[in-house]
């Protein structure tokens, strides 16, 4: 669910800038689900808020690294 969420935002390089409700909408994830991988990649630094108070998220350049494989999944498991 992560890396689908990442690449969701990442759009084939049109990046999006989405809420967890907007995400669950074009998916068959909870809203509940998405708003919780969305904090889990948040405290990973995969994922930053775009605007904070409307909850809308983009993809950060930790984020953009890691899709790319530039960064290592082993790297963000010793942030955790």
């Amino acid at each position: 669910m992560d890396r689908d969420i990442l690449g969701l935002l990442e759009n084939r390089g049109q990046e999006l800038v989405l809420t967890p409700g907007l995400v669950a909408a074009n998916t068959d994830w909870s809203r509940q689900a998405v708003r919780e991988h969305m904090l889990r990649l948040q405290d990973h630094g995969l994922v930053e808020y775009y605007d904070e108070a409307r909850s809308i998220y983009q993809l950060s350049n930790r984020g953009r690294a890691w899709l790319a494989g530039d960064l290592s999944t082993d790297d963000l498991e010793d942030d955790s």
